[in-house]
Parts: structure tokens; sequence; C-alpha cells
């Protein structure tokens, strides 16, 4: 009865696929609990060390919950959309489908060796035409609504068309692009169908948009803010530049208040809600706008007046610095740098501008240099008539805001390096300013000087009648503006969602709903045209033969056009459109009529923990909350947050090995011999052979210093306590084999001989392949075991800190799952131990003492504690002789969410049904078994312990004095005295003053 944990992994892995143990159908006798893993994205590396953290964790949350008497949903799908495949596919010409395939096989058989209970039935995958055909649904129903502010929700584009054809757009209060026109419902109704579909996309959630886009052009597509880190692409580290393209957006900003309000109703992370509140940005100040230059290049000189007109509109916090503004700065790429821009300074602004473009946001936003080019114009402030010059710099980006920005120098100390920089005027506004020749004062305190028509006000006073006076002469408003953006929702690449929209002329139309999913298409190759269009391009007859509208059709109703087809959008979906509502496929994954039926989403509601990265803060869970706001509006799901909890987990970062190249130069040595002989290492101990070929030497950690080396990463799977397998090294890389080794033994040269052995360095980093740090979970499981995997893991830290991967401690672990099983068999004579005696008291305790840890650390989360508790009960149980299944089996059914294997194989030897653990009760606790009866009290006389003297816990002090004094070593130690004093304090000690 040896424990041969691969024998058994196995047993079992088969036994709970065979009898869908973990399938989960709905149950309304039982409470729901959903677990949900962020899904992975299949890539062709496989799972390593690093990745199961998370997936180890929430596997315990399920297992435990339904030993508690839930009725859980684990599912688990694959996020299978990604660049890395059709990167792959454009290089071999393999479609990224097949790339795919073969990965998830690859993640499945991974995680299923790890013991994960999945409910595979449930799995899905965002590249499945089945799945994707209901994001293409969810897209449509974003395309035909917009959002009301009125109703504080989504409504149908349909019930706005027939608001602007009574009433005009006075009847609606909607949110739209800044630029929608007003209108009468006459002349709303005297409009071409073209002219109203225009009108439309200005409020469609989902709309084509020309705007400023993070494009790489080695990817060869438009990234999201999120997928760049450092100013380059998160996948492949290429550069990416500024761009003005014609891209789908999605209006994400309607829900902007409503997603700040949703983080006070939901338990995630308080630094990760942080986050999402600063980039959602909500920001309350007022627009105004700056008179443009005359026609001429001259400046106009008199403010603007009338409905406003035409002008460079600012959005500023600080609108009570007007008459401080001495300069404006636009984003370089801003749409009217061109205009503006007169022919001297033409050739100093188009280097500028190229300049800015190589550089990141976050490149941008962080330089401390000041730079800027002037274009040549003015504008000209509304409130004094004072002419503005106009200048380009980088720290304006056209995303945020307007991309204009007003300079006050003398309240901002950015715009304050500017100014002085380009000597321009710094005007004091406020009498409580001081020092403004030394640097920007941004006080709010005192009263206005300088200031027009709120010189002697203060800051709450003069807000409010600048405000006013904007608004009464149309020149701007008191507005609140977010620094989010709406969101990019198209990439120029093959694969990912095809958009169900077709074009007639510039005006997009939605497919039939009959006609989703709309697949991709086949194409000869994978990379843009020749002339710069998206791979879909290449398609064969990737048209759409829209169907004939019924006659008195509404303008809703697509184009018939004359029996021709129109071409579809040649853009795919994002990476994050799949990701935006999965949960909820998950609860009914087959169902052909709606993303998941009523009955289904009722009873499973929401997702009750959820675990992921805290990396997507600011993309997938923020996307993905919008995305269920919207469903929210439409009736469709329940709750307005789709997760209750959300738990980040920590990165186990790589444990990196090195090895120490030398050319044979001693620090202090001799260089090899003109004649090609060996020099000797410094001690003279040991001869070196000069590298020839493909020989190289390598030099031992602790020698290393005496030498001229290179160091190198190692792959960490051929070294183990930081010793170098040297066989295995050699055999590694061909450049390799015929190495030789300089080894070590107590910090001494040794031969292998003599004891020696190759030492690495070792340093902790992120565990990447370019690292060789990567263990892979498959050896593990191998040599270890998935069980001593899944607790080793927990045991290395919290689950939400960072910490480095060691794989030397994880034969502690192994070891104590034997030491378990020990406690049931005699691992030489195969005997069995375990019995039914009764209990005593001590091992009650043990018991109830660990039931009682182990529930309250689970409760918290606590798992690595939890390991600790198990190791201590295991260790006081052997001190104790314990093998009876009274105390065993309970320590079984706590263990089996940690280690399902081991739990399961003598769950069975115990005499129960087989697999039947899962249903289980997680053992009660009991406080009276952890009531002491007897205290050991030490006894102090004139200072000193003499004795520790055992009492029960319910004796008076008069018998505990009793008994002490006629204690037979106390007796001795008074040496026939009488006491002067006893003090006995109850359950702590016991003073005798002689």
């Amino acid at each position: 009865m040896e424990y041969k944990h691969r024998d058994i992994e196995q047993k079992w892995q088969q036994f709970w696929e065979q009898n869908q143990t973990y399938k989960v159908e709905i149950d309304h006798s039982r409470p729901k609990y959903y677990v949900l893993d962020m899904f992975p994205y299949p890539s062709g590396a496989g799972l390593h060390v690093g990745h199961p953290l998370g997936y180890i964790a929430s596997d315990i949350v399920s297992r435990y919950k339904r030993l508690k008497g839930f009725n859980v949903l684990h599912p688990m799908g694959f996020d299978s959309f990604g660049l890395p495949a059709e990167q792959y596919a454009i290089q071999t010409g393999q479609h990224p489908a097949i790339t795919t395939q073969e990965n998830i096989n690859t993640f499945i058989a991974q995680l299923k060796n790890i013991g994960f209970s999945y409910d595979w039935s449930r799995e899905v995958r965002t590249s499945d035409p089945n799945y994707y055909k209901w994001t293409q649904w969810i897209f449509m129903q974003l395309f035909n609504h917009y959002y009301d502010r009125d109703a504080n929700k989504a409504l149908t584009v349909s019930s706005l068309v027939e608001r602007f054809a009574a009433a005009g757009s006075a009847a609606v209060n909607a949110v739209c692009d800044e630029d929608t026109p007003d209108f009468t419902a006459d002349q709303w109704n005297a409009m071409t169908e073209k002219q109203q579909q225009k009108i439309l996309l200005k409020y469609r959630f989902t709309f084509p948009d020309d705007s400023v886009v993070n494009f790489c052009p080695a990817l060869g597509m438009v990234l999201a803010n999120d997928e760049i880190k450092d100013g380059v692409s998160e996948r492949g580290g290429h550069p990416v530049i500024k761009k003005q393209m014609k891209q789908w957006a999605m209006r994400i900003t309607a829900y902007a208040d409503r997603l700040l309000a949703g983080l006070d109703t939901i338990d995630w992370p308080e630094p990760l809600k942080e986050q999402q509140r600063n980039w959602i940005g909500r920001s309350v100040g007022a627009s105004v706008k700056f008179s443009p230059p005359a026609p001429d290049g001259g400046v106009k000189l008199a403010p603007p007046s009338g409905a406003g007109g035409a002008g460079l509109e600012v959005f500023t916090t600080r609108i009570d610095t007007i008459y401080g503004v001495s300069f404006m700065v636009l984003a370089p790429e801003h749409e009217l740098v061109a205009n503006l821009t007169t022919p001297a300074q033409k050739e100093e602004i188009e280097a500028y501008q190229k300049w800015a473009a190589s550089r990141s946001e976050v490149e941008r936003m962080a330089e401390k240099k000041v730079s800027g080019a002037f274009t040549g114009s003015y504008c000209v402030n509304p409130f004094n008539g004072e002419q503005v010059p106009i200048y380009i710099a980088d720290y304006v980006l056209a995303g945020y805001g307007t991309g204009a920005v007003m300079g006050v120098p003398s309240g901002d100390q950015r715009d304050w390096l500017f100014a002085t920089h380009f000597n321009l005027p710094i005007v004091p506004i406020l009498d409580a300013q001081k020092d403004i020749d030394q640097q920007a004062d941004p006080t709010k305190e005192g009263r206005y000087i300088n200031s027009g028509i709120i010189n002697g006000l203060t800051y709450k006073e003069a807000t409010t009648v600048l405000i006013n006076w904007l608004e009464e002469r149309k020149l701007g408003k008191g507005k609140v503006q977010y620094r989010l953006r709406n969101a990019v929702f198209s990439r120029q690449r093959y694969w990912g969602e095809p958009v169900p929209v077709y074009f007639k002329g510039d005006i997009p139309y939605l497919i039939d709903e009959k006609d989703l999913p709309l697949e991709l298409p086949k194409v000869d190759k994978y990379l843009p045209t020749a002339t710069g269009e998206p791979p879909l391009a290449r398609a064969e007859n990737w048209t759409y033969k829209a169907p004939k509208p019924p006659k008195g059709a509404s303008i809703l109703a697509p184009p018939s056009g004359a029996g021709g087809a129109f071409g579809l959008e040649l853009s795919t979906m994002p990476g994050w459109a799949g990701s935006s509502w999965y949960w909820y496929r998950y609860m009914d994954p087959q169902n052909d009529g709606t993303f998941a039926a009523k009955e289904a989403i009722d009873y499973w509601q929401r997702v009750d923990f959820y675990l992921g990265g805290s990396e997507h803060a600011t993309g997938h869970l923020l996307y993905s909350r919008f995305w269920n706001k919207f469903l929210k509006d439409l009736g469709l799901v329940p709750h307005e947050e789709y997760a209750a909890k959300l738990v980040n987990q920590g990165m186990i970062q790589g444990r990196s090995n090195f090895v120490y190249r030398s050319p044979l130069t001693p620090e202090g040595g001799s260089p090899p011999a003109p004649d090609g002989g060996s020099p000797l290492t410094p001690d003279g101990g040991i001869i070196l052979t000069p590298p020839s070929g493909g020989r190289g030497i390598f030099v031992s950690h602790g020698l290393k210093d005496q030498y001229n080396t290179t160091k190198l990463h190692v792959d960490v799977n051929i070294v183990e306590n930081d010793v170098l397998d040297i066989e295995a090294f050699k055999a590694w890389r061909d450049d390799f084999a015929h190495a030789e080794f300089i080894l070590e033994k107590d910090g001494k040269p040794a031969t292998a001989a003599e004891g020696g052995v190759y030492v690495c360095g070792w340093e902790v980093e992120k565990m990447s392949k370019s690292k060789y740090n990567v263990v892979n979970p498959d050896t593990l499981v191998e040599k270890y075991g998935a069980d001593t995997l899944r607790l080793y893991e927990m045991f290395l830290g919290p689950l939400t800190e960072a910490k480095p991967w060691n794989t030397n401690g994880i034969t502690g672990t192994y070891n104590f799952l034997r030491k378990l099983w020990r406690l049931f068999y005699d691992e030489q004579s195969g005997k069995q131990k375990w019995h039914e005696a009764e209990p005593t008291a001590e091992e009650l305790k043990v018991l109830h003492r660990t039931i009682k840890r182990i529930e309250d650390d689970l409760e918290r989360l606590s798992f690595n504690t939890v390991v600790s508790t198990f190791m201590i009960a295991i260790n006081d149980l052997t001190d104790l002789k314990c093998h009876k299944k009274a105390i065993l089996e309970p320590i079984l059914v706590m263990l089996s969410p940690y280690a399902p294997h081991i739990a399961e194989e003598l769950w069975e030897k115990l005499g129960h049904q087989a697999g039947s653990i899962l249903s289980a009760t997680f053992p009660v606790f009991d406080a009276q078994y952890l009531v002491e009866s007897t205290f050991e009290y030490p006894v102090q006389i004139n200072g000193k312990v003499r004795a520790n003297l055992v009492f029960a816990t319910d004796m008076t002090a008069a018998d505990i004095e009793k008994g002490v004094l006629e204690n037979e070593i106390v007796q001795k130690w008074l040496e026939g005295k009488t006491p002067k004093k006893v003090v006995v304090v109850p359950k702590r000690i016991v003073n005798v003053v002689v």
C-alpha cells in the first residue's frame, strides 16, 4: 500500500470524466454558488506553474462550497481569438483555427492533469461560430439602441426616430456626439434617408468614427490603451504610433456615471476600483470657445457672438483662471493644426508632429523636458478679447478632452514651465498668489485681480458668474467631462469576430438576424491587401445581399438596392468583445435560440466569486461591466454588476538560474600559453582546457569572481537545488555539447571525483520562455503528483501577493502527503492501520482545532495558512499515533478541496462509495472539545520556577495552594519553612514567597 501518486491521480481523473462527477444542473433545492476564472487565451506554450495559481484557488473555493451544501457552477472555456495564432498563420499559412484547436487540446490536458473540478460540458470558445453568433447579436442590439438621459437607460433607436418625427431633437435628452445638430420635426421629416441615418449614428451605442488611434505598423492593427506597455505593443514589443483612422467605436461614455456608482456596490479590490475611477476620470468644470483667426490669417480681436460659431473649444476645471490665459496648446495630432499653421511655421510644425507621433502616450505624459512649436496663428479669449498664440505640444493628447488646453502659467506649474521656456506672459489673477516669478501658485484663496468681471470676487462667486456669462452668450457652458473615451471596437485583422454590418455608400446597416452567425470567410493570405485593406478584403464575394424591405417600411429597414450585393465590414471585433459576456453563456452553453435562457439566468443570477489578474482593470473588467449594464437595461439580465466579488491573484515570479561562461582568463592569473597549452587556476589546483570549436568553459557560481565570466540563463528544469545536471546541460544546446566545467565543493575548486558540483546562480524575475525559467506543471505532476503541486502553490504565500517560484521546497509538501498516507497504511508492509476505535479527548481536540482554523481561513481566503494547519494536524496525529476512522474521516473531507485525488482514494478505502467525498458534509466545529479540563501551573519559589504541577481548571485557589504545599518537590525547596505568602493566579502561575 505504497503511496503511488500517479496511479491514484490517473485513476480518479478517469473516474471523474467517465462519471461526469462535476457536471452540474439547475437544482432549486440547494442554494447556488457561481465560481468563475478569467478564461485563458490558449497560447502555444501551454501552462507554466504560474498559471494554475488562480485556478487552484478557485477550485478550492468550488469544492469547499460543495461541501457546504451549495450547487456550484465552476466552468472553464477559452478566449480563443488572439494575435499569436494569426501571426503563426501569416508565417506558415496554417489557418488560425487549427493552431487554436491544437493549443486548446494541450491546455485541456494540462488542466485535467491537475484535477480541477470544471464542468467541461459547459466549455465555451470565443472563436466558435455558435458562440460568436451571440457576440454579434449583442453588437446588433447595441447598434439599435441609444442612451436616454431622462430614462437613465438604453432605449431603442426606433423609439428615437418616432420622437424626432413628432417633436424634433428638442424632445430628446440623450448621449450623443458633441457636434450633433438641433432640428425640428419638420426638418427631420424633410431629410433624406441618408441624412437621417447620419444623424442616428451620432446617437447609436456603436458607430463608425474618425478617431486618433494607437496603430502598430508591425502588427498592422489598432491597439487599445491597455494593450500597450511602455510605449510598445504588449504583444511582440513593436513601436506604436498615433494615427487617424475610421474605426468602429462603442459609446461606453454613456455609462460613465453608472460605472462609477457601481464600484461602491461590489466587493472588488480597492486598488483596482481606484484604477477604474481614475480611468473614467470624472471632472466638473466648463467648456469655453475661443474664436478662430480671421480668414486672412490675421487676428480677430473681437469676442465671438451669436450662436457661438466655429472656434477652439477647451474644457477646464478652473474657469476662474480664464483671465490668466496667455497661450493655447493643441495636441500635435489635433484636426485643426493643419488649418492653423501658417506657411512660415509649416516645416517646424510638421517636424514636431512627426516626432510626437513616434512617442507613446505614456512617454509623452512622463516627459519632463519642455517642447512645442508655434503654429503662427492666434485665437481670441472670449472674456477680454485678447489674442492668444496657438502652440502644439506633446503633453496635450487628442484623445483626452477636446485636444486643446488653455495655458494659465500663474496657476499651473506645467503651464508656467511652458511659458517660461517660450517667454510668454505670466499674469497674476489672485491677490493671494505668491512668488509666481519662481513657480506657479494654484491657490483658490483670496480675491481675483486682473480679471475683468470677477475682480474682487472669491473662487465660488467667480465660477458662477463666469459660467452664467458663457451660457447667456452661447460661448460655453458648465459641464461634467470624463477622461474615459469611447472604446475603439475594430481590428484590422483576420482572426476575430466579423462585424455583422454591410455598407450602402458610407452608411452602415445590420445584416438580418437570421443570417447569424456571420462566419469568417476563407482567404488566400492572412495579411492586409496590397492597398492596405484588412485581410477580409482578400475574401471572394465578401458581400451581403440585403432583403427587400416591405412597402412603407421605416428608415430603420435595410436598403433594398437593385437586387445587388453590398460590401461587408472588413474589420473584425477587438479581443475584448467575446470576453464581455461569456459568464452568461456558461449558464446555458448549448442554447441556439438565445444567448442564455431566462430560466438559467434567473437561477445562476451572477458570478459570486470571480478570480483573475488586476492587469485587466481598465480593459476586460471595465468593458464587461459596460456590456452587462446595457444587457440589464434591455431586461435580459437581473443585476447591474455581474460579479459580486473579485479577487486578484498575485503573480508567481520565476526563479532563474545562471551559468558563468569564461574566456579562460583568471583575474590575476596567467593567460593561455602561446603554444596553446593550458593555464592553471589562481591556486594552481585545476588545469583548464582552452575552448575550441563548440567548446566552452563554465565556472561554478562560488568561483566565478576569480574569472572574467559572462552570465547566461540556463533552463531551470535541468537544475535541482541550484546544482546543474551537467549531462542534461550538454544535451540542451548543440553549442554546449563539448562544454567543460570548473566545479566546486565548499566554495573551493574540486573535481567530480572529489565531490565537486556545478552550482548555478539565481535571481527572481518574471517567468518567461526567454529567461528559461518556465517550469512546466506536467513535469512536477509526474514527479510529485497533482495534489502536491496544488498544496505547494497554495503554501507559497498569500494568494493576492507576488511570490517567487522555487521548486526546491516542493519535496516537503510531497512528504506531508506521504505522512498522511502512513496514518492509514504502513508503506513498507502494506498493512492497514486505521480502525474503528473511539477517539480520545486529545485526538478530538486536534480535530476540532483543525476544523475551526481551516473553516475560518477558507472563509477569509487565507489559503496558505490552511496548508500549515493541515501539516500541524497530521504531525499532531502522528505523535498521538492516531489511526482512528472517526478522526481521519473528517480530516479527509477538509483536505479534499486541496488534494482531491488522495482524499478520494483514502475515502474509498475507508469504506465509502467511490467518488462520494464530493457530496460529503464539511465537518462541524464543536467548541466543547477545545475546553481544557486541566492546567499545568509553573510554581515559583522566591522568584524561580522549581516545579510544574497539573491541577483541574475548576479547582479553587485554596485547593491549588493546598496541593502545591503538599507536593514533595515544593517541600524539598521549602526546607521545612512556612511560606510567608502563596499567590495563585488562575490558569497562569503559582508564586510562593518564603
